[in-house]
């Protein structure tokens, strides 16, 4: 039995996969960043976030859906998208 994952597509809509998201998300923070983000995990393990979190399979594919750099994870990224107009 092959494992199915749900990612988020470039327009946002889930889709399954067989293959597992290299990159994690908030819902509603539109925020995206590596899987083992510390200020993700933290939050995770506090008892949050779990009910908000989406999974992209690249960062492309993130960007597209209107998702944005994490600063913590993801500091030049963000700095970078802070800084465009």
């Amino acid at each position: 039995m092959t494992r199915e994952y749900t990612l988020l597509d470039g327009a946002g809509r889930a889709y399954r996969s067989g293959t597992p998201g290299r990159w994690g998300g908030h819902r509603r923070l539109r925020v995206y960043g590596r899987l083992d983000c510390p200020s993700a995990l933290r939050a995770i393990a506090a008892g949050g976030y779990v009910t908000q979190r989406v999974f992209f399979a690249d960062e492309a594919t993130a960007v597209a859906a209107g998702y944005r750099p994490c600063a913590v994870c993801l500091p030049d990224r963000y700095a970078a998208w802070k800084r465009r107009p």
